[in-house]
């Protein structure tokens, strides 16, 4: 795209043709056109693309609280197309470098408000669920209950472990799940969050635990787009193997023997 068209993104966002929100005499037109030749397939897939790519940026637009004149978008386009434009180049470029601007202000401030929000009812969550039956807090904060005692033995953190996981906000949101791939998860245990490596090492083979997380033993104020900042996180974790790490050798402890 942007070896093709000279606008930032929010450019195209602002011209862009959206084929599911044009006006209906348009969209009967496109209905009877043929795609036939390669040409014709070329051409329709060009405004196409155009359409459903920057049809998530308006939503996005909308979703912020902004009002946008799908008409005027299409008349936008149309008149770019002809080369029949009603603001000059250097006019268009300062009012989307204003949008750029105001569209970020939103997004920060949604971030910003998502996050308290996050850290308050993560709060509530972990508050709660260390007064019930079964559930046990470590030094850390970390939350765990037995869900299946296992009669293995246990991992150390240098350790690779095979597991079945889901994992869940405290909504309910799941975000991940190798039960609902159908495939387990292997995984070197000091490599992933501080709760894993702790809480998995509580556990024999064969156990079934469940863990509340905090979110300074998770992602803490990180978005990872799946999983909003400030996010306590709920684990249901079996431990199925573990295979040992290799001992190191005299010559391997001596250069290495501190890199976890």
């Amino acid at each position: 795209m942007k070896s093709i068209y000279k606008y930032s993104l929010v450019a195209l966002a602002v011209v862009g043709l959206t084929a599911c929100n044009q006006e209906q005499s348009v969209a009967e037109t496109v209905k009877t056109v043929e795609l036939t030749t390669e040409a014709q397939k070329e051409a329709y897939s060009v405004g196409a693309s155009i359409g459903k790519y920057m049809s998530g940026h308006i939503k996005e637009q909308e979703d912020l609280g902004f009002n946008v004149d799908r008409d005027l978008i299409i008349t936008g386009f149309s008149n770019g197309l002809n080369d029949e434009l009603k603001l000059t180049e250097e006019e268009m470029q300062t009012v989307l470098q204003a949008l750029d601007g105001k569209l970020n202000e939103k997004r920060q401030a949604q971030a910003t408000a998502l996050a308290e929000k996050a850290l308050a009812e993560s709060q509530a969550y972990l508050d709660e669920n260390k007064a019930k039956e079964g559930v046990t807090t470590t030094e850390s904060g970390l939350q765990y209950e037995v869900l299946t005692e296992g009669s293995g033995e246990k991992p150390a953190a240098e350790d690779t472990v095979e597991v079945h996981y889901v994992g869940t906000l405290t909504d309910g949101t799941e975000f991940d799940s190798s039960v609902a791939r159908g495939e387990s998860a292997k995984f070197p245990l000091n490599r992933v969050i501080p709760g894993w490596t702790e809480g998995v090492q509580l556990m024999s083979v064969g156990a079934k635990y469940k863990f509340v997380i905090p979110s300074e033993l998770a992602y803490g104020d990180r978005d990872t787009g799946t999983i909003p900042a400030n996010s306590t996180l709920i684990f249901e974790v079996e431990l199925l193997s573990i295979e040992k790490a290799a001992a190191p050798t005299a010559e391997a402890e001596g250069d290495h023997g501190h890199a976890h």
